[in-house]
């Protein structure tokens, strides 16, 4: 079997946002062959990899991918062609060796991920195993709890809801994933029934979950916990609540503006914020509670909530091992967000992952806003053990996609699979 690299073909398709991104074709000598498309985010750290755009005024608002995708096609795919795919760490230091920049900012960390990804499944292909047996050999069985945002605010709502960009329900207390879901789903349409009869839209946002004008950020919280006791659930017991505030979206000169509340705060004032919500509402998870360069800041938040909830940076660490570093010797967080795209290899994606591990930190898989069908975090969720993924709603194709997967992989592994339920956050959380 030979699992040499034979071909590698970039196109440019859309994402769920309807803006251009781009898939990538990967075929080997043995006619295994790999298919992955590359998501992108609209609330983007400034310490991520470079997503290459063409800056075109005259096709998709500057935001066509043309120049990533004949980077893959006349660059990357001649460096790769007679290459192993099976290793695919050589794979991704060679695309990161031709790029020769510290964030990917020549090729685009689009191009290279697509690449990476590709390989992956390619490689997966070819050895006739699962996408999550391949990207690690420890024989996981581990389904992750599933974090679904139901309402969304910040710039998932074009700032018409709350300040806060993401509310979200941990079904922790189901027994497997698949109940997990229908959990889920379940408090999801019980939401649209609360909304609705407090004269609220049911419009949804970028990643599924609903928009409802508010004049507080605590008011979602109050929709939520009915929804779920309508569900028939008990919040706290059986679904917790995590928020990712995205605070760097509304930081500005040392200050937090919470226009939805007319309000302006310092860090510490932030913190003494959330130390409330926590001890009103089950919520058990906040991420991106302060913003990307607030480190003195994510320190005392840190040291003040970290034994009670579980604290994940996104854009202050934006997948970066370094950053990740600077967090863990700071103790500023107790977890990070994974998105591979932020980094731009499946390599140093796991190796983000096995950091934050070993020092006893959760690390949370997430989509992004712009989504496509591809299905990859699902897989590699289960492949690291991170216990917990967040992929939107349970609606709109895109986000559905990652959950359906893990059904797949769920009944795959029949009864060796576990759900990984509260003990995803443990260490981490007091329920």
């Amino acid at each position: 079997m030979d699992t040499h690299v034979k071909s590698v073909c970039a196109r440019e398709i859309l994402d769920s946002r309807g803006n251009p991104t781009l898939e990538v074709d990967l075929t080997l000598e043995c006619g295994a062959f790999g298919r992955a498309a590359v998501p992108s985010g609209a609330s983007t750290g400034k310490h991520e990899a470079v997503e290459k755009r063409d800056g075109d005024p005259n096709r998709y608002f500057r935001k066509g991918t043309l120049q990533a995708v004949n980077n893959v096609n006349a660059l990357i795919a001649d460096a790769l062609i007679g290459r192993d795919a099976i290793n695919q760490a050589s794979i991704d230091d060679l695309m990161c060796l031709l790029d020769g920049t510290p964030n990917k900012s020549k090729l685009g960390a689009n191009a290279i991920l697509g690449v990476s990804m590709a390989a992956a499944r390619a490689a997966a292909n070819a050895t006739g195993q699962p996408l999550y047996r391949l990207l690690d050999s420890s024989d996981s069985t581990l389904l992750p709890v599933p974090m679904f945002n139901i309402i969304n605010g910040g710039v998932h709502a074009q700032w018409q809801s709350s300040d806060f960009q993401e509310y979200m329900i941990a079904p922790y207390g189901a027994p497997t994933f698949k109940d997990a879901l229908r959990w889920g789903s379940e408090v999801y349409h019980r939401l649209m029934d609360v909304l609705k009869s407090k004269g609220q839209s049911t419009g949804i946002g970028d990643e599924g979950g609903f928009i409802p004008e508010v004049s507080s950020n605590r008011e979602p919280l109050e929709y939520i916990i009915s929804a779920i006791e309508k569900a028939g659930y008990k919040p706290g017991r059986d679904i917790g609540i995590a928020v990712d505030a995205a605070s760097s979206g509304f930081y500005q000169d040392g200050r937090y503006e919470l226009k939805t509340e007319g309000r302006f705060l310092t860090a510490g004032e932030m913190v003494d914020e959330y130390s409330k919500i926590i001890s009103a509402y089950p919520v058990m998870l906040l991420e991106d509670g302060l913003a990307e360069d607030d480190w003195d800041g994510w320190k005392i938040l840190t040291s003040r909530l970290g034994t009670k909830i579980e604290i994940v940076g996104d854009d202050i660490f934006v997948t970066n091992i370094e950053r990740i570093k600077r967090g863990i010797d700071g103790h500023a967080a107790n977890s990070v967000l994974i998105k591979l795209n932020q980094i731009g290899t499946v390599s140093e994606t796991i190796k983000a992952v096995k950091l934050a591990q070993q020092y006893n930190w959760g690390a949370m898989v997430s989509h992004r806003s712009g989504e496509t069908v591809d299905s990859f975090i699902a897989d590699f969720t289960v492949a690291l053990k991170t216990g917990h993924l967040k992929s939107g709603a349970p609606c709109r194709g895109e986000r559905i996609e990652k959950y359906n997967q893990l059904l797949r992989i769920e009944e795959e592994l029949g009864k060796s699979s576990v759900y990984a339920g509260r003990n995803a956050f443990s260490g981490r959380v007091n329920f």
